[in-house]
């Protein structure tokens, strides 16, 4: 063997090494279940094969919107304190179907002029329009309402997508559901407690520290009664849990600013931690604009008493006993997986806007395994029929295409397992699609070679032939048909991406069998033969 044909053969040989590590990684045991166990490791089911949920949420984009549109009546009425306008109220109408839209009444009419420039500088998003006995209609402009419910939808996916990584999902599938409006398609293979998870996807889990101004209270008219009915006009009443000796925990009510030190805009991170009496507990840290503000809020209010609160409900109480920079603790009896949640769900972010659950199916893992043996059938049997047809057709030379085609299955499998790519049951038919395009490609140059022996070529002059006329023509399809699968994984959904995944890991592996591969095994074959004797295709 010449060296030219050494080192080709040494490249094969350390691809196929590398791809098999990347179906089998480093298997614990090297029994048959043991290689079975490393192979699913490496190689994850979609939701078709493995069984999981599939969920459609549908997005309430109001709530984003409503957000906006009270930030826009606070703006609203600072423009009008600092320019002294007069005017008799401002509310929204209806927040529940139209709460983009605001009226404001009593604006007197030598102040409309001042009005305007409110909204044109304050409130770019919003125009006004004049009613009937001085009263204003603003109105968020059609094309930022429409840009803002669609951000909101990619908000919710973006921290969806956030909280299903974090609890270690085998490639979800969350991306807008095109059947419906602002609706999203979650698919989850392998969950075992869809409960827990629709619960973390759903909840809002908005930070926000405040100044505690009183309580505990023992209920909601205890705390109006100490104040005479009439609370301060910047503080609000909020429910939470008051921890009480020998019980788990009480009822309680607190008075609370409400303006807000700083919320879970301003975290960086929280993770698990525990309390100074050892019990589960959230550690947070603040941003470095957030710890700025944090300790310029803390340095003013000491022993003053802080109120973390999480989705409008008081979590804990504490003294400020000197400024704090950038470093807090959640705790308000907790469990451990109550504590893991809640990290989790700080780090990955609030919803924009809450989401209502339409569809919830759940695929069982019998549909699975039918499906897995169904599929791993049709493939296997299939292989056999072409591997027994190459063999029969081009007699030894089938042999060569033979070893391309199951070199070609193992590369497509190891990029597969390196890529974490999902294996579904399109991606088996795709598997399926490649080996028929495997030895479309060694037909071509198999008869390009039989053609150029019947003109009277010597085998080496034949080989040469062959493999240099057919390999345009492999390569213009191969280009093709891994552009249109390309397109397939761009614009389809989970299972037209699995499809077109497989397709293309396998037509990159088959341009490397068909071509390299099978030069290298006539070359090997041409080297041991004598001058003059014929090649068996």
């Amino acid at each position: 063997m010449n060296k030219n044909l050494t080192w080709k053969v040494v490249v094969i040989l350390g691809i196929l090494l590398l791809f098999l590590f990347g179906i089998l990684g480093i298997p614990k045991e090297w029994s048959g279940k043991g290689l079975l166990a490393s192979i699913a490791d490496r190689i994850h089911l979609g939701l078709d094969l493995r069984g999981g949920t599939h969920l459609i949420l549908q997005v309430q984009v109001n709530d984003a919107v409503n957000v906006d549109s009270d930030n826009a009546i606070a703006r609203l009425k600072e423009g009008m304190r600092t320019r002294k306008i007069n005017y008799a109220d401002i509310t929204k109408p209806d927040p529940v179907n139209h709460p983009e839209m605001i009226v404001v009444k009593g604006v007197p009419p030598d102040q409309t002029s001042d009005f305007k420039s409110i909204i044109s500088d304050r409130l770019p998003d919003y125009d006004a329009t004049s009613g009937a006995e001085n009263s204003w209609t603003v109105s968020m402009k059609a094309q930022n309402l429409a840009d803002l419910k669609n951000r909101a939808v990619q908000q919710a996916i973006e921290t969806i997508r956030n909280r299903i990584d974090q609890l270690g999902v085998s490639e979800p599938v969350i991306q807008e559901h095109g059947l419906g409006q602002y609706q999203i398609l979650v698919q989850l293979p392998g969950v075992d407690d869809p409960a827990r998870v629709k619960e973390i996807m759903q909840s809002t889990a908005m930070l926000e520290i405040k100044q505690s101004l009183g309580g505990p209270y023992p209920s909601e008219a205890a705390a109006l009664q100490e104040h005479n009915g009439v609370l301060p006009p910047d503080a609000v009443l909020m429910q939470g849990k008051v921890p009480h000796a020998g019980e788990e925990s009480g009822e309680a009510w607190y008075l609370i600013s409400r303006a807000s030190a700083v919320t879970g805009r301003d975290l960086r991170t929280a993770e698990p931690s525990q309390d100074e009496n050892g019990q589960p507990a959230v550690r947070f840290i603040l941003t470095n604009e957030g710890g700025r503000k944090f300790y310029a809020f803390t340095s003013e209010h000491v022993k003053d008493q802080l109120a973390v609160v999480l989705d409008n409900k008081v979590q804990s109480v504490a003294t400020i006993e000197e400024p704090i920079h950038d470093t807090g603790i959640i705790h308000g009896r907790f469990t451990e997986q109550e504590v893991q949640d809640l990290s989790m769900t700080l780090r990955s972010g609030a919803l924009p806007a809450g989401i209502k659950y339409l569809e919830e199916r759940t695929v069982g893992p019998s549909l699975g395994a039918d499906s897995i043996r169904s599929g791993v059938r049709a493939a296997v049997a299939g292989m056999l029929a072409v591997l027994i047809f190459m063999l029969i057709y081009y007699r030894w030379a089938g042999v060569n295409a033979d070893v391309a085609l199951i070199l070609n299955l193992v590369i497509l499998l190891g990029f597969m397992g390196y890529f974490g790519a999902v294996l579904t049951l399109p991606g088996i038919a795709g598997v399926i699609l490649t080996v028929g395009m495997g030895v479309d490609s060694n037909v071509l140059i198999f008869e390009r070679i039989r053609e150029e022996l019947r003109n009277g070529k010597t085998p080496p002059s034949a080989v040469e032939q062959g493999f240099s006329h057919a390999w345009i023509t492999i390569v213009d399809t191969h280009v093709t048909t891994i552009v249109s699968a390309a397109i397939l994984f761009i614009f389809g959904t989970g299972p037209v991406k699995g499809f077109a995944t497989t397709l293309v890991f396998g037509l990159a592996a088959n341009l490397f069998t068909a071509v390299f591969v099978s030069r290298v095994i006539f070359d090997w074959v041409l080297s041991r033969k004598q001058r003059g004797e014929a090649l068996s295709i």
